[in-house]
């Protein structure tokens, strides 16, 4: 048996396996490579049956979205690393080793994540992940390479190997003794920041993520559901407080959560007067999802939450205020 495991989660992307599944195939000779299919309706069956044989095929019995999907497929994966690998990633030559190395030299590294530039600019880093993740201390995720919507050029700058404190769900990888320990995503998530959480959740088990920029993908983004959906802000904003009740210390939990909510109605306003209304309503609904599903995350907190969770105090006062839009300008010196 091979050492890794490369999954991708499909729903409906015939289109998208014809095109960057070949990358994985011609790069990938350490691993087995699986395709998990989220009950799809399109062709990508018997495009995987005729065009890829060599791939192992996981069909799901319904779409569960990304945190059940491959919280169910993985059941049948028996690798001892998990790649949990977008439909719209293309890798590069010899892009595993690196990853494989880092694996092999900590056994307290349970996450790592490669550099993740974008398809469709290859110059820049991709939005979902670029040189690995961090959080503010009311959760605000942010990327070094990209800090809300301003994205930096690759020009080497995250040529290295750092740790982080959440890997991308794009292109993710894993060990799977420690996915099975944190027993997985968390399904109520459905997409967008169950990583995040994930990671979060390893981190207060003393884990450790890592990105590696000697590895390196290339993202087309946007293949399930895009920035402009208001689904998207829905989940996002909803998910980031399920995140929060889940995983914040219980002395800062009510004064977090209550600023961030402040935050979440400053930007309803915005939706609002940019004529955004679907998106506007998306954060009231967001909101009410939590409310009802509060008691039911506040259950599924441990013991363990630790303090030291927070890269910055807050982003948005960089961002917006001081006008610190680069991660390597203003917060790169401070790693260690």
């Amino acid at each position: 048996m091979k050492k890794i495991a490369i999954v991708i989660l499909n729903w409906n992307g015939a289109k998208l396996l014809q095109q960057f599944l070949p990358s994985v195939l011609s790069y990938s000779q350490e691993a087995t490579i699986y395709v998990a299919d989220n009950a799809s309706t399109d062709e990508s069956i018997s495009v995987l049956k005729t065009q890829f044989p060599s791939v192992k095929i996981i069909k799901n019995s319904f779409n569960f979205g990304f945190a059940q999907g491959y919280n169910e497929c993985l059941k049948f994966v028996e690798e001892e690393i998990y790649c949990l690998v977008n439909s719209d990633i293309e890798v590069t030559e010899n892009w595993l080793a690196p990853i494989l190395e880092l694996f092999d030299k900590n056994e307290k590294i349970a996450i790592i994540q490669p550099k993740i530039l974008d398809f469709k600019d290859k110059a820049y880093f991709e939005y979902a992940g670029a040189g690995g993740g961090f959080i503010d201390r009311f959760g605000y995720p942010f990327c070094r390479g990209r800090i809300f919507d301003s994205i930096e050029k690759d020009n080497g700058q995250y040529d290295d190997v750092k740790k982080i404190f959440w890997a991308s769900g794009a292109c993710f990888f894993i060990r799977k003794k420690v996915f099975k320990k944190l027993e997985g995503f968390d399904a109520d998530f459905f997409a967008h920041q169950e990583e995040i959480d994930l990671c979060w959740r390893s981190h207060n088990l003393d884990y450790e993520t890592y990105y590696c920029g000697f590895s390196k993908v290339y993202h087309l983004g946007g293949g399930t559901l895009s920035n402009i959906n208001p689904r998207k802000t829905f989940l996002n904003f909803r998910n980031s407080l399920f995140m929060l009740v889940k995983n914040l210390p219980t002395v800062h939990l009510i004064w977090i959560l209550l600023i961030r909510m402040i935050f979440d109605g400053i930007a309803g306003i915005q939706f609002l007067l940019q004529g955004k209304f679907s998106h506007f309503t998306a954060i009231i609904k967001a909101h009410f999802y939590f409310y009802a599903l509060l008691l039911n995350m506040l259950r599924k907190r441990k013991n363990n939450q630790q303090s030291n969770y927070y890269f910055t105090m807050s982003i948005i006062y960089h961002y917006f205020i001081k006008k610190e839009k680069n991660f390597v300008d203003k917060f790169n010196n401070s790693l260690s």
